[in-house]
């Protein structure tokens, strides 16, 4: 059993709650881990978990607490609405846990979800794993004071993530990136969209004031043609593009003088106007599986008793915001 304090073991033993599509890529990334021993799984649907005995060879438990008794840590894959069931009773036998977004199926499970890891003093990390993807990583330290951004999240339809909004299953995403990057309270929503072949939207756009000053605009669809994963960043003296699909950051940078780099071409602002100078940089990418980092970066934050990368905080906040895009929407009556 890992304690609270700096303990050392060899293995962390994790179980994962959860068999489908996730459920098993997770199974399989934890078996790569070092730190991690994949001790079982559960998951109620027999097809699931014959599956996943099958292809993984990982053990299935047919009693969820038997599952987490035997743990050190809990990674909850479950579908949206049995998150906060599953995350009591871990948190109930003090159990760290992972959880994947959105981290509860309502606001006020949210809540009190922060509330019961405050108790349990265990560890507790949301599972947005664009924060780990290797486009953002390269501007992860880069001095952004944002302006206006500007979010595309786009889909072809997958069943699998209808049984939420799609400002909970796609948009959220993006809303978890805003907020760390603008670093201050959203203080208005302004919101539309509309169901189309779900009782929820499928597709909206969301404008979100910040106390800073700040904008950001962020559109979602689950219905789209092509897939599209986006945001660009506006600032006083620059633009940062960041693509989360292909894997690709671009950085514009504005400077008064010109610097000795041979990416910079100068900007002609017209008679009796200063020029300017755009530097262009495309920062190093580093491969990484995005799923597998946020997975090993949980396991550091238990040996090491430090904050989770994304803390159940995070969470919260990006729900916060979620919840408040759905309400403009459903005050419309759109929907």
């Amino acid at each position: 059993m890992v304690s609270n304090q700096d303990e050392r073991i060899d293995m962390l033993k994790i179980g994962v709650l959860g068999a489908g599509h996730l459920g098993k890529i997770h199974m399989k990334l934890i078996k790569e881990i070092e730190t991690l021993e994949l001790i079982g799984f559960y998951d109620p649907q027999d097809k699931n978990a014959s599956k996943a005995e099958e292809k993984l060879g990982v053990k299935r438990y047919t009693d969820l607490e038997e599952l987490i008794h035997a743990c050190d840590a809990v990674d909850i894959v479950t579908s949206t609405i049995s998150h906060y069931e599953c995350a009591r009773l871990a948190l109930k036998n003090s159990k760290h846990i992972f959880i994947e977004k959105p981290m509860t199926s309502s606001l006020e499970e949210a809540f009190s979800l922060v509330e019961l890891i405050k108790e349990a003093g265990v560890k507790a990390q949301i599972g947005h794993v664009e924060r780990f993807n290797p486009a953002f990583l390269a501007v992860k330290d880069y001095p952004f004071d944002p302006m206006f951004i500007e979010s595309h999240r786009l889909a072809q339809f997958n069943p699998r993530g209808t049984d939420v909004s799609v400002i909970h299953d796609l948009m959220i995403h993006d809303i978890d990136i805003i907020l760390k990057l603008v670093n201050t309270n959203v203080k208005n929503i302004h919101a539309s969209g509309v169901p189309i072949i779900s009782d929820s939207p499928d597709i909206a756009n969301a404008r979100l004031e910040f106390d800073n000053g700040c904008v950001a605009n962020v559109t979602a669809s689950r219905l789209s043609i092509k897939n599209m994963r986006k945001t660009r960043v506006f600032q006083r003296d620059s633009y940062v593009s960041i693509d989360f699909l292909e894997k690709k950051t671009e950085i514009f940078r504005l400077y008064n003088e010109q610097p000795s780099d041979f990416n910079t071409f100068e900007l002609d602002l017209g008679e009796d106007k200063a020029k300017k100078y755009i530097h262009f940089d495309t920062p190093e990418i580093v491969p990484v599986n995005s799923i597998k980092m946020e997975l090993e970066e949980f396991a550091l934050s238990i040996y090491h008793n430090t904050e989770p990368p994304v803390s159940a905080l995070d969470g919260l906040r990006a729900m916060e915001v979620a919840y408040g895009v759905l309400d403009k929407i459903q005050r419309l009556n759109i929907i």
